[in-house]
């Protein structure tokens, strides 16, 4: 019992570091959460401080969801029967440790980097064509919550067809997971939806910040 709950809480607090946050700091003495849409996430930070900085916090986050799910689960519990079970553990660890971070008053992202990193570790041909989907749509519209949305979809949608179509062994709990984070991110990204329906989400600019920094 003592493995899985001390798995949950390491991936917890890796999932806590609190990225973008830290790099609005470094980069322009700011909190990040008092600019743009507020949110402590890569989204926000590719709006305000640019898409070197987006893609930096990006990586990072992605980085928090992989540890815990490739590395920490298998060495702490390395039963080939149950080590699914402890990887959706660790997954879920991290990505809440993520959205609701101790170390910000328990608001973080909207878990978009941080589940890209677990699902590269479970799910690497869905995530890296959701990954490619949503490159090109930034590329093509510079709306970073459209890509992270439409990318969510493309995802699932891969993992649907790996299941139900080509009848590839996916686990059920792994495809519940992604169908909740999915979700997940959706409802998080309510204000983005929002907005972009609106036609006032902000775009990413590929040269100075959004603030003009």
């Amino acid at each position: 019992m003592w493995p899985f709950i001390l798995i949950l809480i390491l991936s917890y607090l890796i999932g806590s570091f609190p990225t973008a946050i830290l790099t609005g700091k470094m980069l322009r003495k700011m909190d990040i959460r008092n600019y743009g849409s507020g949110n402590a996430g890569a989204t926000n930070v590719f709006r305000v401080l640019g898409w070197r900085a987006g893609v930096s916090v990006l990586l990072i986050d992605m980085f928090k969801g992989f540890v815990p799910v490739f590395w920490i689960a298998p060495r702490f519990a390395p039963q080939s029967d149950w080590i699914i079970y402890v990887q959706i553990l660790a997954a879920v660890g991290a990505i809440a440790g993520h959205m609701w971070t101790l170390f910000a008053g328990f608001k973080g992202g909207k878990g978009v980097g941080t589940s890209a990193g677990v699902f590269l570790a479970l799910a690497t041909l869905p995530i890296a064509i959701a990954l490619v989907s949503f490159v090109i749509v930034v590329a093509l519209t510079r709306y970073v919550s459209l890509g992270s949305l439409l990318a969510a979809v493309i995802f699932i949608a891969v993992m649907a067809l790996q299941k139900f179509v080509f009848h590839i062994d996916v686990p059920n709990v792994l495809f519940y997971l992604s169908v909740a984070v999915v979700l997940l991110i959706w409802i998080a990204h309510k204000s983005n939806i929002q907005r972009l329906i609106s036609g006032s989400e902000n775009k990413l600019s590929f040269g100075k910040s959004v603030e003009g920094e």
